[in-house]
């Protein structure tokens, strides 16, 4: 029997457990409902619960274990169970029996199948709930055993200290994260510097100074930006932006001939992300008390003044965390700086000049992590596994600016409400 066939046949089982203890529920008190402790819809769904949800649940389980097993050698254990579905569907058949029998067998007048019921739920809920978590998990496990993997293969001080990123699967690779975390970090400058100035005054204006009629049209215009896929932006980098830059400031300033650049796929990114700071930025200074407003402007302040006095400090905290969150999704982007900003990472060895010529084609971590992993390559050299280590980088990098937003939003917050 395969294995989506027995899914169905389980969900089969579980609807007559569901019929055969509401009947049986019912018979046991003659047909008088008001006899049951709970009603007899309670007695079937304790019933079908039982003999779906420990069935699923294994299946669940053991095939999640058994597709990590195959990807990271700590799990390894599970290997043979993920390789013998039929000893799954045994196991899992047992114990959707078992559960047939046990919600049949509860269906007595004095159970609180209600109760039961609810805990049943309860469990559901708590595995909908865990879900995240163990995929946070999952995520930082694979990464931190394939980085350690890396790291027995290639010095963890020249890998964070050098100044070189040069990878060569013939052994002479130069792996220094330095030049694609500066080319990280300057690309997301540029794109905030774009975004925050244009996004915040474009907040202000809707929630304080534009009417319902414009706004309702405003803001999802705005708002449709962030529905743009990325390769879009990228496309527009690579075609229109790129080539404007080169050939009205770039080349006339001498500062290069390349239309891939950090000011292409910085200004393009900043476009992205106004949406995101607009729309954080408005719904926070939307939040601020009107009481506020009220008290300035009777004790005489013009609105701008009640703007920059006392609305923008009392919004400042949402403000910083919306802005925190534009630059991790900033950090996280790849299309935007494949296409606008070229795969070269920076060359510290140059000079200072060309690392910061913000006309010079450079790349990003995120970049390296998927051409790393792309193409034909040896899994277990370092040149491959290095991705891992980046990912970890990134990682913990953008989940710092994560944390830091929302304990920036936790402290501040209260004062104000």
């Amino acid at each position: 029997m395969t294995l989506p066939l027995f899914v169905l046949l389980l969900l089969v089982v579980a609807a007559s457990a569901y019929v055969a203890a509401r009947a049986r529920a019912t018979a046991s008190v003659g047909g008088d409902r008001r006899k049951l402790t709970s009603l007899p819809n309670s007695y079937g769904l304790n019933a079908a619960f039982a003999a779906a949800i420990p069935a699923l649940g294994l299946i669940v389980v053991w095939l999640l274990l058994g597709r990590v097993s195959t990807q990271t050698e700590i799990f390894a254990f599970f290997r043979p169970l993920a390789e013998r579905p039929q000893l799954l569907i045994a196991i899992s058949a047992l114990l959707a029996v078992g559960g047939f029998a046990y919600g049949i067998a509860r269906a007595t007048p004095g159970f609180r199948a209600r109760i039961a019921a609810e805990r049943w739920i309860l469990v559901l809920l708590i595995s909908a709930a865990s879900v995240a978590i163990l995929t946070t998990l999952g995520i930082i496990l694979s990464m931190l055993f394939e980085t350690a993997n890396f790291f027995g293969k290639y010095s963890w001080t020249e890998f964070f200290f050098g100044l070189t990123w040069s990878p060569d699967f013939r052994g002479n690779s130069q792996l220094g994260l330095l030049p694609l975390l500066w080319g990280t970090l300057y690309i997301s400058l540029v794109a905030l510097l774009v975004s925050v100035p244009v996004g915040l005054l474009a907040a202000i204006y809707m929630s304080e100074y534009a009417n319902p009629r414009f706004r309702s049209f405003a803001k999802p215009a705005i708002e449709v930006l962030a529905g743009i896929p990325t390769i879009v932006y990228g496309l527009f980098a690579l075609i229109t932006v790129g080539p404007v830059l080169r050939d009205w400031f770039a080349i006339p300033m001498g500062l290069g001939e390349s239309g891939s650049s950090v000011m292409t796929a910085g200004l393009v990114m900043g476009v992205m992300l106004i949406p995101f700071v607009s729309s954080l930025s408005d719904d926070i200074i939307n939040s601020v008390p009107q009481s506020l407003r009220d008290g300035s402007l009777g004790l005489g302040a013009t609105p701008s003044e009640t703007i920059r006095r006392v609305v923008l400090p009392a919004a400042l905290p949402g403000i910083v965390g919306a802005v925190l969150l534009a630059a991790s999704r900033a950090i996280g982007e790849t299309m935007i700086v494949v296409l606008g900003a070229g795969a070269a990472a920076a060359q510290f060895k140059e000079g200072i000049g060309e690392v910061v010529n913000p006309f010079q084609a450079m790349t990003t971590i995120t970049v390296k992590i998927v051409s790393q992993l792309t193409g034909d390559t040896d899994f277990a050299a370092p040149e491959t596994l290095v991705a891992f280590a980046l990912g970890l980088t990134l990682f913990v990098f953008t989940l710092g600016l994560n944390v830091l937003a929302l304990y920036i939003v936790r402290k501040y917050r209260e004062q104000y409400e």
